[in-house]
This record gives C-alpha cells, sequence and structure tokens, in this order.
C-alpha cells in the first residue's frame, strides 16, 4: 500500500502529490465536485483544507477521506495489477 507523503493545493481542485516511494504527480478531483459526500467541496475553502490522515490517506475533517492506492494509479496511469501483482493471478475453478 503506497502513503502520500506531501499534498500541495492547486488551482481548480487539483493537488500534487508525493508518495513514499518517491513518485510525484498531480490529480484533478474536479469530477467530484458537488457529488455525494464531495458536495462538501463546493466551497473551494474547504477544498483546500485537505491533510494527510495516518494511514497516508487524503482527508477533509472527518466526512472525505481518499485511499492513497487509488490516487496512485490515477497519477502513475497504471492498473490495479500493476501495482498489486497478485492480482495478475487467475483462480482456477474445477
Amino acid at each position: 500500500m503506497r502513503k502520500i507523503t506531501k499534498v500541495r493545493v492547486l488551482q481548480d481542485y487539483r493537488l500534487e502529490l508525493e508518495f513514499d516511494d518517491g513518485i510525484c504527480g498531480t490529480v484533478d478531483l474536479s469530477d467530484l465536485v458537488g457529488k455525494g459526500v464531495f458536495s462538501l467541496w463546493q466551497d473551494y475553502c474547504a477544498f483546500e483544507q485537505v491533510r494527510i490522515g495516518s494511514s497516508g490517506q487524503l482527508v477533509w475533517s472527518d466526512k472525505v477521506d481518499l485511499c492513497p492506492d487509488a490516487l496512485y494509479l490515477k497519477v502513475t496511469g497504471k492498473k490495479p495489477e500493476d501495482v498489486f501483482p497478485a492480482l495478475r493471478h487467475e483462480t482456477t475453478r474445477a
């Protein structure tokens, strides 16, 4: 599991992230604004209050958190099986 070590808020609901393996990149979260729990972000000041949680996830108060692995996939463009090799194995069924 990857952990986010640095986060910097950019314009237009974008974040610059750095992960514990040194990978850095930008993620655009604007497509989430106003949907479900992300309605919190309709107030841009609330979006700017992002912090890194104890497990390396992104957190906005106690209302929203985003998985670092999902963000890592977005930043790197990798597929889950590229990051988690166990997903490559097919199960055999009788």
